[in-house]
């Protein structure tokens, strides 16, 4: 697996790469849809493929543990043959989803102990074991396990989370390196950097996960609740420590202003739910601006989705349509709003990466970004 800079802008941190693997290339920056249980909602893979254009998307590891469970996913040749993708997969380390579970989770050292949300079950997660499962599951690439602070953190705890997480990472460097990739395809491990909204936290944390040398590397722990600004001036601290030769990857966020703002401080791996979830309750995000598509205002709009998207939604629907089985609750709407969204996303990243290509990034973010905000 390799990385490679193929240009960065002048006046920004901006840049564009590619990330080479046995599964395909990602040329970066690059947004990946989030497949939480092995299906990106309401959305077929060929769409994936040929009108969203994902190049990566994302497994969810407590998820995919859960059900269809390891045995299954095993047998099936690992989680790209399981759902008809051979496309590169990153999975999270199941880290998050235990630290959402706050009410019936308890961390020690050795791990996190947790209740199934399904069965009420009790599984304990390591950070070797969070190895494995990955392994088993099949990703391309796989995260740390590490723990998530919420927001706001107090500062002795975040210190103390974060001295922890980088422990844990040490556990799961020698794991991946004690066992073999899965299913004839190279995998690869991204640290996670931690430490909340505090600068000192936040430097030590990217100083310690640079240190690794590992092939990429993620920050966690951010679009949590802090305001965009703490969001940026973090991801900023942390992007000048990273290493410049290898990929970024901001976990969870976000809005399309904050995805071309991040681009500009040198991010370029992004993930977050907010396209296909915002879609199935009709919001949808365009070149213009965003739209509420349940609103009156669209009742009588036979204009396309996006006047300028280049999905074969935005070229067949109207807003009209859209807005009209939305009401009527039928599935049709969700398909349709969730293909245009993630395709409205994948848009803005490859014209990220033409701007960045062509020099002229800064003074088209500058442009773009305003409209992004737009509520029509």
């Amino acid at each position: 697996m390799h990385f490679h800079l193929k240009g960065t802008d002048l006046q920004s941190n901006a840049r564009a790469g590619e990330i080479v693997t046995d599964n395909g290339v990602i040329e970066t920056p690059i947004f990946m849809p989030v497949g939480t249980q092995g299906t990106v909602k309401g959305v077929h893979q060929h769409e994936l493929k040929e009108d969203i254009l994902a190049q990566i998307i994302l497994g969810n590891t407590y998820h995919l543990y859960l059900r269809p469970g390891l045995e299954v996913l095993e047998k099936a040749g690992g989680l790209h043959r399981f759902i008809n993708w051979d496309r590169p997969i990153l999975t999270d380390s199941g880290g998050y989803q235990v630290y959402s579970l706050s009410g019936t989770r308890k961390i020690i050292e050795e791990g996190v102990r947790f209740q199934s949300h399904l069965d009420g079950s009790y599984h304990f997660f390591t950070p070797e074991k969070a190895i494995d499962i990955q392994r088993s599951i099949g990703a391309d690439i796989i995260m740390a396990f590490d723990e998530c602070t919420p927001y706001p953190c107090d500062y002795d705890y975040a210190k103390k989370s974060m001295h922890m997480t980088h422990r844990w990472l040490k556990r799961c460097i020698a794991q991946m390196n004690r066992t073999e990739s899965k299913y004839g395809h190279e995998q690869v491990l991204f640290p996670i950097v931690q430490g909340s909204t505090y600068d000192d936290l936040r430097k030590e944390s990217a100083e310690t996960i640079a240190s690794q040398d590992c092939f990429g590397n993620a920050i966690g722990g951010l679009s949590v609740g802090e305001p965009n600004e703490e969001m940026y001036a973090m991801t900023d601290l942390v992007c000048h420590i990273l290493p410049k030769d290898k990929p970024r990857y901001l976990m969870g966020v976000g809005t399309p202003a904050n995805i071309l703002e991040c681009i500009s401080l040198g991010i370029d791996m992004f993930d977050c739910v907010m396209p296909s979830r915002n879609a199935r309750h009709g919001m949808l995000f365009t070149s213009e601006g965003i739209i509420n598509i349940k609103n009156k205002k669209w009742e009588k709009d036979f204009s396309p989705l996006d006047p300028n998207g280049t999905s074969y939604v935005d070229k067949t629907y109207t807003k009209a349509y859209l807005r009209h089985l939305l009401r009527a609750k039928e599935n049709l709407a969700i398909q349709i709003a969730t293909i245009h969204n993630l395709s409205f996303y994948l848009w803005l990243v490859k014209e990220a990466r033409k701007h960045i290509l062509e020099g002229d990034f800064t003074s088209w973010k500058k442009q773009m970004i305003p409209k992004l905000e737009n509520r029509l």
